[in-house]
């Protein structure tokens, strides 16, 4: 897994927004489409896709996609 992956299957849970609005430090949460739902949908894609579970907390303490991929690193061991 390297962090450009990560960034690309992130920003593919969005419908609405520009996959050019997706950087290691954007701030996901403040990003208009951000829901609970979308929450769910990362927390569905980093199962799916790096065999990693991923808690409501762990998307809560994250600001931006750098801080997430690094939870999923951690986790992944």
């Amino acid at each position: 897994m390297n962090l450009q992956e990560f960034i690309e299957n992130f920003a593919a849970q969005f419908d609405e927004t520009d996959a050019t609005e997706f950087t290691a430090d954007t701030k996901f949460k403040q990003l208009d489409e951000w829901s609970s739902l979308t929450a769910l949908s990362i927390i569905a894609m980093v199962d799916d896709e790096y065999d990693v579970i991923i808690k409501g907390n762990d998307i809560i303490s994250s600001d931006t996609i750098q801080d997430l991929y690094n939870v999923v690193v951690q986790l992944q061991g």
